[in-house]
């Protein structure tokens, strides 16, 4: 069981920046995606980003490309989501989450149910 140990939310005004970060362990597999997923209360839980630890393919939702970049530090096994110009439609709870690969691959689009192991989630808040 894959756990994670996530940091870097709280508030921030309109069109400032955060920096989350999920450090994660226990790996039993050799290749795996790191997504990033966010809910707000009532909602389905979005995935918003994603991350191949194969060949290091990225892919966004629509609504937070060019905003957001999700990058790895692989030594560290850590997956952080870089967020600039933050609305305040991007109050939410954000989950990192892992889905383990037998086999190297391109990343996919972050859908929820192929992510088997979760953070316990960050709150942002985006407000003035």
């Amino acid at each position: 069981q894959v756990t994670f140990v996530e940091s870097g939310g709280g508030l921030v005004q309109p069109g400032g920046s955060l920096r989350l970060s999920c450090a994660a362990s226990g790996f039993t597999l050799n290749y795996y995606a790191m997504g990033w997923f966010r809910q707000a209360p009532g909602q389905e839980r979005e995935g918003i980003a994603s991350i191949s630890s194969s060949d290091g393919s990225t892919i966004y939702a629509d609504s937070v490309k060019g905003r957001f970049t999700i990058s790895t530090d692989k030594t560290k096994r850590t997956v952080y989501l870089q967020m600039n110009d933050l609305k305040p439609e991007d109050t939410n709870v954000y989950y990192c989450a892992t889905d383990e690969w037998a086999r190297p691959r391109s990343v996919q689009y972050p859908i929820q149910s192929d992510f088997k192991s979760w953070g316990q989630g960050i709150q942002v808040t985006v407000s003035s």
